[in-house]
């Protein structure tokens, strides 16, 4: 089997919040070499965890038994642009497979505001956009191949063992390895950005013609202040208004990282000065409109690490959320240094998505890297799951099985699914005992 390396290989996340170090770690090459890892730990009565690019802030790539990393596994690569489908390794990033479909004049139909992650990660975890007409991005998967706990390769589609598809497009590598994804997108497009400042309550009532009105919608409050900035992402025939390099270093290098990160330390270094730094921030973001291709306009830079707990909610339960945070947030015993994203998704039928059966809500709270955070992320838990809300499987949060499986309708068909494909449990991890059971 390709390359392990030693027993004290060490692994952080992006935000460093998570740490671990594996006993042995493990780079597959081709499908025969996971197979061969799968069945030589299960022999052994070990464990073994996938990880990808590191991006989620909760302990789902954590283990001190064997590490996975699927940078070198190549299985190859599909394109058909007739019935607009691409296969790529599990291990390809977002940002490769992004140039990868403009290369051929496709796109995938939305994304998030990151693309570091990989296909697995990005799909395992529920990882998600915004716009009122798509889900995750699982909800793009045509078919994909798993590696099972037994050994076994499934090839995964609505024909065959459409079951394991259903419960494997969110899975948190709980039922095995993914080695490939197929996955449906769409004929290249170009976006027209509208970025602009406006008072947190005018957004609140415009919502119910908002969010219908446009192709994608998202908002950020800052905290101790009534401002937001609301960015709408409509398609376009043209890329006739490109960002000028000059405004885009300055907003989204400059300001975005450059003085944010400044700003976030300052912030951290004296905390009275937060509320003033925070409608400073507010008002330097002016109005912009722009276009671009698509994945550019929804990915941007981001280098000012930070924490983060994000809920989906029933989207009719959005003005009460926010109401309670803004009360959690001027109780605090600390200042909190980074804005509140709200974005919004369509009803899906994935399994353990957080979207599942119903049009969401999503609130996500940060906190600057090195400053407190956890009595702010458990306060706004609390008034989440109150309202019905599920706690994004990538991001912080304090939720285990039992309070969990309520929330799921399909949480015993996932679990049936899952008993079945990894019986001794050689995904197992003590994060998935929490959470899953």
């Amino acid at each position: 089997m390709a390359g392990t390396a030693s027993s004290t290989a060490g692994w952080s996340n992006w935000a460093g919040n998570q740490r671990a170090t594996a006993s042995a770690v493990l780079h597959p090459a081709t499908l025969d070499d996971v197979v061969e890892a799968v069945r030589a730990t299960a022999a052994a009565g070990g464990t073994l965890r996938p990880v990808g690019s590191g991006h989620s802030f909760t302990a789902v790539a954590v283990t001190d038994d064997r590490r996975m990393e699927l940078t070198r596994l190549d299985t190859g690569v599909h394109v058909d642009t007739v019935r607009r489908l691409v296969t790529v390794p599990a291990g390809t990033t977002l940002h490769t497979l992004n140039d990868l479909l403009a290369a051929h004049g496709l796109a995938l139909p939305n994304l998030g505001d990151i693309d570091a992650q990989t296909v697995a990660g990005a799909i395992s975890t529920g990882t998600h956009g915004t716009g009122a007409a798509y889900g995750c991005l699982s909800t793009f998967v045509e078919a994909l191949t798993l590696v099972t706990g037994t050994g076994e390769v499934l090839r995964c589609s609505a024909d065959e063992n459409p079951d394991v598809l259903a419960a494997a497009r969110v899975s948190l590598g709980a039922l095995g390895v993914l080695t490939e994804v197929t996955l449906r997108c769409v004929d290249a497009f170009v976006l027209r950005a509208h970025e602009r400042p406006a008072p947190l309550t005018d957004v609140l009532a415009e919502l119910p013609d908002l969010i219908p009105g446009h192709d994608h919608v998202e908002f950020y409050w800052f905290p101790y202040t009534d401002r937001v900035q609301v960015k709408t992402n409509d398609r376009v025939p043209s890329d006739d208004r490109p960002l000028p390099r000059w405004r885009g270093w300055l907003d989204d290098e400059l300001l975005a990282n450059t003085v944010f990160a400044g700003a976030c330390r300052l912030g951290r270094a004296v905390p009275a000065l937060v509320p003033a730094i925070s409608a400073v921030s507010a008002r330097a973001l002016t109005e912009r409109v722009y276009t671009g291709r698509s994945d550019a306009v929804f990915c941007t830079p981001r280098r000012v690490r930070f924490v983060e707990m994000e809920y989906g909610l029933p989207r009719d339960t959005l003005p009460e959320a926010l109401e309670a945070l803004r009360r959690i947030v001027d109780r605090l015993p600390f200042k909190v240094l980074f804005p509140v994203e709200v974005r919004f998704t369509a009803a899906d039928d994935v399994w353990l998505s957080h979207g599942h059966g119903r049009e969401s809500a999503y609130i996500a709270v940060h906190q600057y890297v090195g400053t407190p955070y956890e009595p702010y992320f458990r306060a706004f838990e609390k008034v989440a799951a109150e309202l019905g809300g599920r706690p994004h499987w990538g991001k912080l949060h304090w939720r285990d099985a039992e309070s969990l499986a309520p929330a799921y309708p399909h949480w015993r068909d996932f679990q049936r699914v899952r008993n079945h494909l990894d019986p001794h449990r050689v995904f197992q991890t003590p994060h998935l005992t929490r959470i899953l059971g």
